[in-house]
């Protein structure tokens, strides 16, 4: 008798809550541990067509570190929609104005580019100290 390989449905994923550090952290490499966690693959089950992955507190997002130059060099975009309203916002300055948003920006990049890429990256939540308001479904 051949071994069957289950697949699960939908509705019997069983979402964990994981509390995820960022102090003391680098950028990129905490942006690809959030990615892996937010796609599943830490999970056993794991498929690239489904979203079986697990919800993501992140804390202490103003004490991330980078490497090199990147406080002065790394520049992120955006356009308003009007001709000739192209804004920039260093990686300094963005830090300085919302530091959360440095870290969702990162994930957002790490993750696949289909149409699950915004499901999952609601399954984020991200603080810039360690108050948050997901203590009690942690390690559930």
């Amino acid at each position: 008798m051949k071994a069957k390989t289950t697949v699960t449905t939908g509705n019997q994923v069983k979402r964990n809550w994981i509390l995820f550090d960022l102090s003391g952290k680098t950028l990129g490499r905490a942006a690809t541990e959030i990615a892996a966690i937010l796609m599943g693959k830490n999970n056993p089950s794991f498929s690239y067509h489904r979203d079986d992955g697990d919800y993501v507190v992140a804390i202490n997002a103003a004490e991330l570190v980078v490497t090199g130059k990147k406080l002065k060099q790394k520049i992120y975009y955006r356009h308003t929609g009007y001709a000739g309203n192209l804004k920039s916002l260093t990686l300094k300055e963005l830090m300085q104005q919302d530091p959360r948003r440095v870290i969702k920006l990162a994930v957002y990049g790490m993750l696949p580019k289909n149409k699950l890429r915004d499901i999952r990256l609601t399954r984020l939540r991200v603080f810039t100290d360690s108050n948050h308001k997901y203590a009690d479904k942690i390690g559930k």
